[in-house]
């Protein structure tokens, strides 16, 4: 009881030092801050959740945090896959999700961004002047800007015009002890110092809190023209995505298999072909004759390889449809069950080896694995899907994931592309980094975090 008390009088101390409203303690109201979309099972409850609405407020949360010994988890729009935002017990949540301001400087050609603000907020904010955010993960309309941060988040246009951390100029972030930073700014090329910025790109959460950046803009993409190419299996399609990658920077280079095409017409069709082995997305944002040639030089590839169809439209309608399908995926392999989402990635080249080497783990461990993928990249999402009712699935389910992660690391690839390390993928991360690398980042997080209040439990 004694241990309860001083709880509640810590609790009753951050309660006073906000606005009313700001925190939030009821266990109804805090259980929908305990997890992320990844669904993690072993999410604590916290004692108290900080729905801020400045940087001032999350400072504040972060001193009596430091304080008082308290560990804190930074969440934004709760859209991440691996478990980075999930609530520990006895600890606060820090929400950002009120912070959503947008201001753009179209002459300095940057965005002064919130980290609540969402991803499609921003990309709107920008298509205003003319300008463009290009970072895109499929979750766009939903996830924010701060998570995007955190996991230097990717997407479908990565392929061409690279990930979060390209269009990072600026940041604030609110450290352990509540201390404010200001790295960089609007500034184009900034060489001053240690490459700071950089270190809390990726970071989640683990050495500060993001309280507002200044992101990167640039002239709205053009309109181009979309190949969508069907393949009688995985094989092909990501041999074809090596020989396109090898000969043409395409804007955007998508794939998805057979399991993933039924899944998306079962929640809502969209007009595909459920007989395909796998669905090849490509586009091209080049201008006039460069588009043509880039377009017919992707049919090429992907005839060689074996291709049943190859279908290509300059209709941007048209083409959204396609887009939309594959954006829709995650979403529509929910309804067939429970899953886990892989992020995995290896250079491109040993593609083919990456997919065959994961339908082998689904036969060998009797599980079901779609995948689609960001091709152009080598990033895959294989996602497991399997019956949490039933416990010898549920064991096959996590024996499958893990040996994906395997894989990945066997063909000297990563772990984690874009989703984040997060709690489902920490185990992993030694066997990637190595000893050496796995002591150095230790080494950063104790001089940042020296307490270890910033979301324990999180990648280390």
């Amino acid at each position: 009881m004694q241990v309860d008390s001083v709880v509640a009088d810590a609790v009753a101390e951050l309660v006073g030092s906000l606005p009313d409203g700001v925190v939030v303690t009821g266990a109804d109201e805090m259980d929908k801050y305990r997890e992320d979309f990844a669904r993690d099972g072993s999410a604590g409850m916290p004692i108290a959740v900080v729905r801020a609405d400045n940087a001032g407020q999350v400072q504040q949360a972060v001193r009596w945090a430091a304080a008082h010994r308290v560990p804190v988890v930074p969440r934004g729009a709760g859209t991440g896959l691996s478990g980075g935002s999930s609530a520990v017990d006895g600890g606060t949540t820090i929400s950002l999700d009120r912070m959503r301001l947008i201001e753009i400087d179209p002459a300095c050609q940057v965005a002064i961004v919130e980290p609540g603000a969402l991803n499609a907020d921003v990309k709107r904010a920008a298509a205003e002047h003319g300008l463009w955010y290009p970072p895109d993960p499929s979750s766009y309309e939903i996830c924010s800007i701060g998570g995007n941060l955190a996991t230097n988040a990717g997407g479908l246009c990565c392929v061409k015009y690279g990930v979060t951390t390209d269009y990072v100029l600026g940041m604030d972030v609110v450290l352990a002890d509540g201390t404010l930073v200001t790295l960089g700014g609007k500034q184009i090329k900034d060489v001053a110092g240690l490459s700071l910025l950089k270190l809390f790109v990726g970071s989640e959460g683990t050495l500060g809190v993001i309280s507002r950046a200044t992101l990167r803009l640039i002239p709205a993409q053009t309109a181009g023209a979309t190949l969508v190419s069907a393949f009688p299996t995985m094989t092909s399609a990501s041999r074809a995505v090596v020989a396109i990658r090898s000969r043409v920077r395409c804007s955007m280079l998508e794939l998805m298999d057979n399991t993933t095409i039924n899944a998306v017409e079962d929640w809502r069709s969209h007009g595909l072909d459920r007989s395909t082995g796998a669905l090849l997305l490509a586009q091209s944002d080049a201008s006039g004759r460069s588009c043509e040639a880039e377009i017919d030089l992707i049919r090429e590839c992907c005839e060689h390889e074996g291709a049943s169809d190859v279908f290509t439209t300059t209709d941007a309608d048209e083409a959204q449809l396609f887009v939309a399908a594959r954006r829709n995926a995650f979403l529509a392999l929910e309804q067939r069950g429970s899953v886990l989402f892989e992020d995995v990635g290896v250079p491109v080249p040993l593609l083919p080896d990456l997919v065959g080497g994961v339908a082998g783990i689904a036969k060998r461990c009797a599980v079901e694995i779609a995948v689609v993928a960001h091709a152009g990249d080598g990033n895959t999402h294989p996602i497991i899907v399997y019956d949490a009712a039933d416990p010898g699935a549920a064991e096959r389910a996590r024996q499958a994931f893990d040996e994906v992660m395997a894989l990945a690391i066997a063909l000297g690839g990563t772990i984690n592309g874009e989703h984040g390390v997060g709690r489902a993928k920490k185990s992993a991360l030694p066997e990637q980094l190595g000893a050496d690398v796995m002591a150095l980042t230790q080494c950063i997080k104790d001089a940042l975090d020296p307490d270890g209040i910033l979301n324990p439990g999180a990648v280390l």
